[in-house]
């Protein structure tokens, strides 16, 4: 550890932050990318997002951290293995190229666990490509060699003065290539080995909660003050610059992709502006610690332009890539690594270069092309070999017929209980109860009366309920009819209608009142449609919806009344040609 005269609290306060803020980027990805998967999927990708805490985190610490900012093997390409489990622990190494020059003022384990949420999200990110089809125990292998064989070492390279990378001369202030770019050279190797979810490019599935996704990008847009603003280790006039590069860029991103998906789909939506915003926030990340204000503001332009046209690369090169981490994360990664070399100011950062903009010539954009080429390759080859591995060994995709419910396979639950029964209480125990043993059997006529517990053995007469203080009169609700008397003559309309026409449930239930209704039940239905509803997705995506929603209104009525009830169904949408009228008789009307 450092001397602890040489820790400056405000530096070490700022980086614990800073370590804070990128931990909760992970949550804020499972969210961010949850809302967008289909609703029986949910779970699943939250745990694989989740799960990266878990794993990562200890792969780091027991040679991640030491492969990547350990001393230098000698070759560039990886530290040595003297700091294995953190042991024997030194002054942590200045990253190059960034603010900090000669000693670090913060104590090596605030380094250790600022680089160590770098290395959880890093990862993570793939699990948007490849939402839907991933096998839980095989994604748990695969990024625990993935964070040790590929991420550590690019790390290295990049942020150890003495990594490969580091002494050609290319930069990368907060992961452009070590986080963005690698990730999504992993994407394209992972899709490789999954393959394509079933019935792609011609099926889509809406997101189940837009406000989800929203409240997740969100959350990545605050944690990236932590990812880009800690980079330079010190509580600096640096630290606010890279800040307001990073909240200028996203802006910049938010609004040319909501003009650009303006003008190509002719909507501006809420899940292209927050698109836009990490496009931005991932093409700022290499190149926040080194360029004035006014670059970042056309930095995260570009991006907004770049990644939005972006969207069209999977289909080009036939990947299923779910939720366009290609285009977002890896177009982006790689763009701001490149715009370093025309942006790049050494007023804004004296230890980073002048870009091409200015008067630095084309030396720099010449490093981060290299840097970018070498990360790209390394990842892509890599992860393709561990993901065939896993896949042979213990399998990486998940079995086909699993894939439209992963939650109910993999997790045996669901993220929602919305429905009237569904939401019920049942009956459970503290352990799961095992098919077939213990099983409790419902006693047919056992009803338990109001007010009453009903005793074991104990059951209902047959056709009587008690009524609380008053006895049940013949004819009554839940009286046989006597012979001779007459039995009520009354119908069954059933119809659909448009929920969107539908007034206040006041209005609907006094108008089917008046008309003669005396029962009233309205439940959601799905129903068939000779005309496909041409429906928008995010990003520029449409289905063609063949089931509609739609509300079915069943109303019993006398046999008089019918008409005057299909008038007032008709008024909200009902077809006739669609509706059904049938004959019933009241329970209590059976002799």
């Amino acid at each position: 550890m450092l001397a602890q005269e040489a820790v400056n609290s405000g530096d070490t306060a700022w980086v614990l932050v800073c370590t804070g803020l990128v931990l909760f980027m992970t949550p804020g990805l499972a969210v961010f990318y949850g809302g967008m998967v289909r609703t029986r999927n949910v779970l699943a990708m939250l745990q694989q997002n989740m799960i990266a805490l878990g794993v990562v985190s200890l792969t780091w610490v027991l040679v991640g951290y030491t492969i990547a900012f350990g001393d230098d093997a000698g070759s560039g390409l990886l530290g040595n293995f003297e700091l294995f489990g953190l042991t024997d622990l030194g002054v942590p190494p200045a990253p190059h190229l960034h603010v900090v020059a000669g000693q670090v003022t913060i104590p090596t384990l605030a380094f250790v666990a600022y680089q160590m949420m770098f290395a959880v999200i890093t990862p993570a990110l793939v699990t948007g490509a490849t939402a839907g089809r991933l096998k839980f125990i095989g994604w748990v292998v695969f990024i625990a060699i993935w964070s040790i064989v590929v991420y550590a070492p690019i790390a290295h390279w990049l942020w150890h003065p003495d990594g490969l990378l580091a002494r050609f001369g290319t930069q990368d202030w907060a992961g452009g290539m070590v986080v963005h770019a690698s990730a999504g050279a992993a994407v394209l190797a992972t899709l490789m080995v999954v393959g394509r979810r079933r019935g792609w490019p011609h099926t889509a599935a809406p997101p189940n909660s837009i406000p989800l996704t929203i409240l997740g990008a969100g959350i990545l847009w605050f944690g990236w003050f932590g990812f880009n603003g800690g980079d330079g280790l010190q509580a600096n006039g640096l630290a606010a610059q890279a800040l307001i590069n990073t909240h200028l860029a996203a802006a910049a991103g938010m609004l040319v992709w909501l003009v650009a998906e303006r003008a190509k789909d002719g909507h501006s939506t809420v899940v292209g502006g927050v698109s836009g915003a990490v496009a931005g926030l991932a093409t700022i990340t290499p190149a926040a610690g080194y360029v004035n204000t006014l670059s970042a503001i056309a930095i995260g332009a570009i991006a907004g332009l770049v990644c939005h046209t972006a969207l069209r690369l999977k289909y080009l090169l036939r990947l299923d890539d779910a939720l366009d981490v290609l285009a977002v994360h890896f177009v982006g990664g790689m763009l701001g690594s490149l715009l370093v070399g025309f942006f790049g100011n050494s007023g804004t950062n004296p230890l980073g270069k002048d870009g091409i903009f200015f008067g630095g010539g084309g030396s720099l954009l010449w490093h981060q092309i290299v840097g970018v080429i070498c990360v790209v390759i390394f990842s892509f080859v890599l992860s393709w070999l561990i993901a065939a591995g896993v896949q042979a060994v213990i399998g990486l995709r998940a079995p086909t017929d699993t894939q439209d419910n992963l939650d109910h396979a993999q997790q045996g639950t669901d993220a929602y209980h919305l429905g009237g029964v569904a939401g019920l209480n049942g009956t459970g125990a503290p352990e799961r109860r095992r098919t077939g043993r213990n099983r409790p059997t419902a006693r047919p006529g056992r009803t338990a009366q109001p007010g009453q517990t009903a005793q074991p053995g104990q059951t209902a007469q047959p056709g009587q309920t008690a009524q609380p203080g008053q006895a049940a009169q013949p004819g009554q609700a839940g009286q046989p009819v006597q012979p001779g008397q007459p039995v009520r003559q009354v119908r069954l309309v059933t119809a659909t209608v448009d929920p969107a026409r539908l007034p206040t449930t006041r209005e609907l239930r006094e108008a089917l009142l008046d008309a003669g209704a005396t029962s009233i039940v309205v439940s959601d239905a799905t129903v068939s449609t000779a005309q496909p509803a041409a429906r928008a997705l995010p990003r520029g995506y449409w289905l063609d919806q063949d089931l509609l929603d739609r509300a079915r209104v069943e109303v019993v009525v006398e046999r008089d009344a019918v008409p005057a009830v299909l008038n007032v169904l008709g008024g909200y949408g009902a077809d006739r040609s669609d509706s059904f009228v049938q004959d019933v008789q009241p329970a209590t009307d059976v002799r």
